[in-house]
């Protein structure tokens, strides 16, 4: 009789030749031309990871997700990483850690106010908002669509607390300058990663990964990212305060710090006194923030430490597919708006994004609907104006609970005039070329 691991070899074994029959069978069978803006790219051992993990059946937070969690740290060369569901719920972590009472006279408090940009994805905002915190919404740069750091400091005030900004489709903003700002205002500040896992940014003589460079720092590992394990996200920091603050939000607002399955990891379990408990209570049941229980399961973390191995070779093509795209688009250059890393930036791309100049003959809308009917995925610089949207219609119609720096006309211009396509790993030659090919047609038609 076969015993367990017998078994399980056999299984895996399955797997794989699984993975290689079904990859052929779909190449020989795929006659769709559809171009995606993005999508997952793996092989049998992301398949493999996954059927470890539920073979061991552990489901939680685990072995994977303390590897996951040391391997991704190790990369970015920053001491504490966390994971959590989603990179939303990182945002919301990360901008929750700044309210917490242990940060004393620096802790975001509502009716506080954080310098943010509404050209971007909600997420980056909404734990503003929703604590009860001012954004405070400052336009953007073209053609590096990232905040404008000559309105930064006019857009400080006694109130300001924090800057929490994304790095656009993986273009780093001006660290150096928002840096500069935040340590002589003595503010935060938040990165939003999750578009740019793997950019770079020459700050203090030498590179450092964004996410790494402010005070914490988050990603997501949504599909179309730049690593995917499905859902899931992850805050990282040097900050060991940030760091146990984040860890305790994500893990219901406990004030241990013990894994699960673990039990008294510090000794201490029945001997402290916390708030007005009795001494001695369960040091696994007291709380120290209101948190929630946003953890990632080990069956998503064993697919993301096999993306991990893959991580250096994604960004290397996402940065050839959009330097390809834009050597061949530079002829269009008379009506297109292509887009411009920042200076001192080694951007890790996750689109690229094209603006229609107000003199072409056509606009956005028709050069999208055209590539659309191409079968070539576009999408919109993600809110465009976040000001604009329905969930800003009672703020708007009040005229407060938010505040914004002058007309933020290049914001307006990047929602009514750009656009962006992919480039990621996943993309093959003739797809980028069928891409270009389509657009210069268009263009050309239209001149």
């Amino acid at each position: 009789m076969k015993n367990s691991n017998q078994l399980k070899q056999e299984i895996l074994k399955l797997a794989e030749e699984y993975y290689k029959v079904k990859l052929d069978e779909d190449r020989r069978v795929s006659t769709s031309q559809k171009v995606n803006y993005a999508g997952r790219v793996y092989d049998e051992k992301e398949i493999l990871n996954l059927i470890n993990a539920g073979l061991e059946f552990w489901l939680t937070a685990g072995r994977y997700t303390k590897e996951f969690e040391e391997r991704l740290a190790q990369f970015l060369g920053i001491k504490y990483c966390h994971t959590c569901n989603s990179g939303s719920s990182a945002n919301l972590l990360a901008f929750t850690a700044l309210t917490s009472p242990l940060l004393g006279d620096r802790s975001i408090l509502p009716g506080d106010e954080v310098i943010t940009v509404a050209a971007g994805f909600p997420t980056t905002v909404a734990p503003i908002i929703q604590y009860g915190a001012i954004p405070v919404f400052v336009d953007i740069t073209i053609p590096q669509y990232n905040i404008d750091g000559n309105q930064v400091e006019t857009a400080i005030t006694d109130k300001t607390k924090a800057i929490m900004i994304a790095h656009t489709l993986g273009n780093p903003f001006d660290l150096s300058e928002l840096k500069s700002l935040c340590d002589k205002h003595n503010l935060w500040l938040i990165e939003d990663n999750c578009d740019a896992l793997g950019s770079k940014y020459y700050i203090d003589g030498k590179w450092r990964y964004t996410g790494t460079i402010g005070d914490i720092g988050t990603s997501s590992f949504y599909p179309p990212h730049h690593m995917t394990m499905g859902e899931g996200g992850a805050v990282y920091t040097d900050n060991p305060l940030l760091a146990k603050v984040v860890l305790s939000l994500r893990d219901w607002g406990r004030d241990c710090s013990c894994p699960s399955g673990v039990d008294n990891k510090c000794g201490n379990r029945f001997k402290g006194q916390y708030g007005e408990l009795p001494y001695g209570y369960d040091h696994k049941y007291v709380y120290s923030h209101f948190g929630y229980n946003l953890k990632i399961t080990d069956l998503q973390a064993a697919i993301g430490c096999a993306q991990l191995e893959k991580l250096e070779g994604f960004i290397q093509a996402r940065i050839k597919n959009w330097n390809y795209i834009k050597k061949e688009l530079k002829e269009l250059e008379d009506v297109l708006v292509l887009p411009e890393p920042n200076e001192n930036s080694q951007p890790s791309w996750f689109g690229f994004l094209i603006g229609i100049k107000e003199e072409a003959s056509f606009g956005r809308d028709e050069i999208v609907k055209y590539l659309e009917e191409c079968n070539i995925q576009t999408r919109m610089l993600f809110a465009g104006n976040l000001i604009m949207h329905p969930c800003f219609d009672k703020m708007r119609k009040e005229q407060k609970g938010y505040r914004q720096i002058g007309s933020l006309a290049n914001t307006n211009y990047a929602m009514k005039n750009s656009f962006w396509i992919g480039v990621y790993p996943g993309m093959t030659q003739e797809m980028l070329d069928y891409m270009i090919e389509c657009i210069r047609n268009f263009v050309k038609s239209h001149k």
